[in-house]
């Protein structure tokens, strides 16, 4: 059966491997079809594009940065134009302010007395050695994210690892934590299909093993009705009750059931594959993408 993971991150946002080594490391673990969704950036496609591999399909995605009521929602948008201009304008406003965010964590965590400097996490963000500008450079408008600055915070020993500088320093309500701007989810629904492509609400509960800090399913029965088409109810972070949950929200709603891994690299341990999606809901989710096409390796 045809292998399909429909979420995952290169270094061009908080991932930790470059584009052409995620395609590769996804035809290693046996996909057929995977999905690139870096953080509100399109920017590692090409590079993706270009080694793809006879028989296996790209799938050109963004992962989008929502909100409902201050909590983080996240949307999985896939074979839309890249040059919508509405589209595109708040994709730039929403980088920008990532960006303006992290220098201000930065600035928080030094006069908290963690000796984390702006250079350093760029470096991070870039694949580069500290102060030697060696290393293999991400594209220039990589995303800077709250993993490039745990990993900062590690190397200068205020945390165990990229968990605990969550935990201790910048996750929500922390010392160091920075709210940003993003986009109303129902918005930003409407926004991907104004640009032709289809949407799925990524991971809606992300707790241990409880439900309380999902997104509330009055919020998703709008953005179905905004024109959302799935649910990631089977991912990685998502216990058995919590997958069967969304699962029969998404049968109540109309939409199609996704699994994915969320691959981050070595942060999430190489886990490409570890959740896949059903070929049927694949084709139904993407039928009615106008938006582009999916990138398909070329015939041996």
């Amino acid at each position: 059966m045809m292998r399909i993971d429909l979420h995952s991150h290169s270094s061009v946002s908080d991932g930790t491997e470059p584009p052409e080594k995620v395609v590769g490391r996804a035809v290693a673990a046996g996909l057929d079809v995977l999905a690139l969704t870096d953080h509100d950036t399109v920017a590692g496609l090409s590079a993706a594009a270009a080694h793809v591999p006879p028989g296996f399909t790209l799938v050109p995605g963004m992962e989008l940065s929502c909100a409902y009521r201050g909590a983080s929602v996240h949307l999985l948008a896939y074979l839309f134009d890249a040059d919508h201009p509405e589209l595109t304008e708040e994709l730039r406003r929403i980088r920008r302010d990532r960006t303006d965010r992290a220098e201000t964590m930065v600035r928080l965590l030094r006069a908290a007395g963690v000796e984390v400097t702006w250079q350093r996490v760029r470096e991070i963000a870039h694949g580069l050695e500290p102060g030697t500008g060696v290393g293999r450079a991400a594209p220039g408008d990589v995303v800077v994210g709250r993993p490039h600055i745990a990993r900062a915070i590690v190397e200068a020993g205020a945390a165990e690892d990229v968990q605990d500088a969550f935990d201790r320093w910048i996750g929500s309500g922390g010392p160091a934590y920075a709210a940003r701007y993003a986009l109303d989810p129902v918005r930003a629904v409407r926004l991907v299909r104004a640009a032709g492509g289809v949407c799925v609400l990524a991971h809606p509960a992300r707790g241990e093993g409880a439900l309380t800090g999902a997104v509330p399913e009055e919020v998703v029965a709008e953005m179905a009705r905004a024109g959302l088409g799935g649910i990631e109810a089977d991912h990685p972070a998502h216990d058995e009750a919590e997958a069967e949950h969304w699962r029969a929200v998404a049968g109540r709603l109309g939409l199609v059931v996704t699994g994915s891994s969320d691959d981050h690299g070595e942060l999430t341990g190489h886990r490409l594959g570890a959740r896949t999606t059903d070929p049927a809901a694949y084709e139904e989710l993407v039928a009615p993408a106008t938006g582009a096409a999916p990138i398909i390796g070329p015939r041996g």
